[in-house]
């Protein structure tokens, strides 16, 4: 089965964007990932299972890499330098002019708001207008939201910092949709505008954490993603989070200057 999978490039000094890829990279991961898993196992001589996991224990360990960022985890393959945001604010006016049918207006502004929310701990305010709702002479420059495979370069999307836009990609959804029509898109399109806004949030460079919002799950060098637990990656279509995980904050606010998060308790 060929797996529509999103892979990342950074162009700076201008443009990230999220690519289509029809290609067999995350079951070629799994299997590097297996096979290292078979070789520990005949090196410790113990009995290893590498069968499927139960669905709760696997959502519940993925969720728990989501929500934690361990002492060494924040990494990325180098491919650019984070910097501080576009603007202290970011005041987002989306246009659904060449949107794909099955999207509705409201649907791309609700995942516009669950980025936004997703990355308010970053310390750079965001602001989601529609067209429409524009007023003459404001005092912050928009960044545009809009759908166009001219600019989107082919891309599920693109995140541009000269032309202050964010562009998604009718080509590449539709193409999704065409190989994939039983795949949810809407993750999909959760995934692209979390992943770009993160760029204009200021992480320039991509994370080796497969789970990360703002991974790349190879470095085009035959380096792969890290996982916590290699034996999830049987069972998830699409292992990358479509929201900003803990390691994409705390990246988000050193890129900023801010201190980092106190790690939370767990209650009794």
């Amino acid at each position: 089965m060929i797996l529509m999978l999103l892979r990342s490039t950074c162009r700076l000094p201008s443009s990230c964007a999220y690519g289509l890829q029809t290609l067999y990279t995350f079951a070629r991961l799994h299997r590097v990932f297996r096979a290292a898993a078979r070789a520990a196992c005949a090196v410790m001589l113990t009995g290893c299972s590498l069968g499927v996991m139960p669905v709760l224990a696997q959502e519940a360990s993925r969720e728990a890499e989501i929500a934690q960022c361990l002492p060494g985890e924040m990494g990325t393959w180098g491919d650019a330098q984070d910097r501080p945001a576009l603007r202290p604010v970011l005041q987002i006016v989306y246009d659904h002019a060449s949107a794909p049918a099955w999207f509705s207006e409201a649907q791309v502004r609700r995942a516009l708001e669950r980025a936004a929310a997703g990355w308010s701990q970053c310390g750079v305010r965001v602001r989601i207008l529609g067209t429409a709702e524009m007023q003459p002479g404001q005092d912050v420059a928009p960044v545009s939201v809009r759908w166009s495979d001219i600019h989107s370069r082919g891309n599920f999307g693109l995140a541009n910092w000269t032309q202050q836009s964010l562009t998604l990609g009718p080509a590449a959804f539709a193409l999704l949709q065409e190989r994939n029509p039983a795949h949810d898109a809407r993750e999909t399109l959760q995934m692209v505008i979390s992943h770009e806004l993160g760029h204009l949030m200021g992480l320039m460079s991509h994370s080796r954490r497969c789970v990360d919002v703002t991974s790349s799950y190879d470095n085009g060098k035959g380096e792969v993603c890290t996982v916590r637990d290699r034996a999830l990656l049987r069972t998830v279509t699409e292992y990358r989070s479509n929201l900003p995980t803990a390691c994409d904050i705390a990246r988000c606010r050193i890129a900023n200057g801010l201190p980092p998060l106190l790690p939370t308790r767990p209650s009794h």
